[in-house]
């Protein structure tokens, strides 16, 4: 019981400053494994040596990547700091992950037009533009209509890798299809509209400023979900969000 209680403190705390749903869930899983690695001592109990037993046992047991290992200390660091108001010491003692060096893999054009081939017809475009715009998988399924500039060809990316803003280039051959997409986006706002919904998920900051002009098309996601679905912090609120990076066959209408 006193490990939901604090879980829900964590969660509080992550949403009081607008951390993302998927830094959420990483966030609370570390720490569940925290706990549990330590049979289930609260974390108030505890302090740099099982930090730093944790740390070790998921380089030396678990044998996963410097990312992985800093993404559980990070968790573990905000939980002291923000949840328990508890500065821990510098942890000199822990066995850090080994980098490994890999040779990047790189798609040769006939490689890259045979994934094309063989990919299913509603993911041709977002493939298609990672490829040519540079976006990464994330950047890509949360584009918006009001993202697109087919004016100055250019694609404008909001709060990217490390929570900055860019643009980049948009593919003279992608125009004709992403003009259609949204065409077809469009429709498929419209009935959400006269069903009640097409209100678009946005930051909670710039929602309060909107208010319903976050119905306006301009903020539709580029690559809708197939159906309208609840926010997970808010059930009674319903959205239509983007498709999902591990869903297969979640088509746009």
């Amino acid at each position: 019981m006193e490990e939901i209680r604090l879980l829900d403190r964590l969660r509080h705390a992550i949403r009081v400053r607008q951390y993302s749903m998927a830094t959420e869930k990483a966030y609370v899983t570390w720490i569940r494994r925290f706990i549990l690695f330590h049979l289930k001592r609260h974390p108030a109990e505890m302090g740099k040596d099982e930090v730093e037993a944790f740390l070790t046992h998921l380089a030396v047991n678990r044998s996963v990547s410097p990312s992985t290992q800093n993404q559980a200390l990070q968790a573990i660091l905000f939980l002291y700091r923000q949840v328990l108001q508890t500065e821990l010491p510098w942890m000199d003692d822990v066995v850090r992950a080994k980098p490994k060096v890999r040779i990047p893999v790189v798609l040769s054009v006939a490689e890259t037009r045979a994934l094309l081939d063989n990919s299913e017809a509603f993911l041709r475009l977002p493939i298609s533009l990672l490829y040519g715009s540079g976006l990464r998988v994330a950047e890509c399924l949360r584009l918006r209509v009001g993202d697109i500039d087919f004016h100055r060809h250019t694609i404008r990316v909001h709060a990217g890798k490390g929570g900055k803003d860019r643009a980049t280039v948009l593919p003279g051959n992608l125009e004709d299809e992403l003009a259609s997409q949204i065409s077809s986006i469009r429709q498929i706002h419209q009935h959400d509209l006269t069903m009640g919904l097409g209100k678009a998920k946005l930051p909670p900051a710039l929602q309060r400023k909107l208010g319903k002009s976050s119905q306006r098309f301009h903020w539709q996601f580029i690559f809708p979900s197939s159906r309208v679905s609840p926010d997970p912090r808010e059930p009674s609120a319903r959205y239509r969000w983007h498709i999902h990076a591990g869903i297969k066959g979640a088509g746009y209408n």
